[in-house]
């Protein structure tokens, strides 16, 4: 890696180390670092962790939205209908994470944020999105518009309520997901 970036070891390591810390990256001594996979359990896991970092932040978001944040996430929702109609599951998993960030953006909880896409990112390797059935992707789209139409009428409680709602089908979306592909790593031995 450090010849491939024209840098010293040092920086790589600690790269390595940060990515380990944050649960992105396994090592293994004599074997090398490997991109960490996660069980199904903790994969659902984390998804109760987004669930609860993005229900924190949403009610302030509304009251803190501005129209640029607006019109961004007007945009998001419009891509994400065009990778729906186009079946480019890779584009609307990448899409689906830019628009439940950019909920949550505008308000201003840095470390919260911070923690949110932590969790986002300790996910990001199974891309979810990208192993579901389209059906799926299509019901939960219709929840983000759900959640769109709440947030752009500033309504706080309509928006918690559809975000609930989308959450229980994706948290459902999630436990459905196989090992076929190799998605999760095996279970602790107990």
């Amino acid at each position: 890696m450090a010849e491939l970036f024209g840098v010293s070891r040092i920086p790589v390591r600690e790269s390595l180390k940060t990515l380990i810390g944050e649960g992105l990256v396994d090592h293994r001594p004599n074997l090398g670092y490997t991109v960490a996979q996660l069980t199904a359990a903790e994969l659902r896991e984390m998804y109760i962790v987004r669930e609860v970092l993005e229900t924190a932040a949403l009610p302030v978001a509304v009251d803190l939205a501005t129209g640029t944040d607006r019109a961004h996430l007007i945009e998001i929702n419009r891509q994400l209908e065009a990778s729906l109609a186009q079946d480019d599951s890779r584009e609307y998993h990448r899409l689906s994470r830019e628009f439940h960030l950019s909920l949550t953006r505008p308000s201003r909880m840095h470390r919260l944020l911070h923690m949110l896409e932590s969790a986002w990112n300790i996910t990001e390797p199974v891309q979810p999105m990208v192993h579901v059935a389209g059906s799926d992707r299509a019901s939960l789209h219709s929840d983000h518009a759900d959640m769109l139409a709440a947030f752009l009428d500033g309504d706080s409680a309509g928006l918690l309520a559809a975000a609930q709602h989308h959450h229980t089908r994706l948290n459902s979306v999630i436990s459905t997901l196989s090992n076929d592909h190799g998605l999760f790593a095996d279970p602790p031995s107990e």
